[in-house]
């Protein structure tokens, strides 16, 4: 199992930046579409929002790709020790 999470791992750190890269890619392009106040406005929006999710994901991968989620607390006791 953990050798499952830390490749899962290697794929949440790849897709965060190519998340970023396709969403910014998409943005600019639908932005050059129609060239107005509306579409500039909420495709900014989208790309400021997803940005820190697309780096929560790599964090999520890179810890799980270290090892970090190899022995997960069983219950709440083991949280607080």
């Amino acid at each position: 199992m953990n050798q499952i999470k830390r490749i899962a791992g290697i794929l949440w750190v790849l897709l965060g930046p190519v998340a970023v890269y396709y969403l910014i890619q998409t943005a600019a392009s639908e932005i050059a579409k129609k060239p107005v106040l509306d579409t500039k406005i909420q495709w900014g929006v989208f790309v400021v929002v997803f940005i820190p999710i697309a780096i929560g994901f790599t964090i999520f991968g890179w810890y799980a790709l270290k090892g970090e989620y190899d022995h997960l607390p069983e219950n709440s006791e083991e949280l607080l020790h």
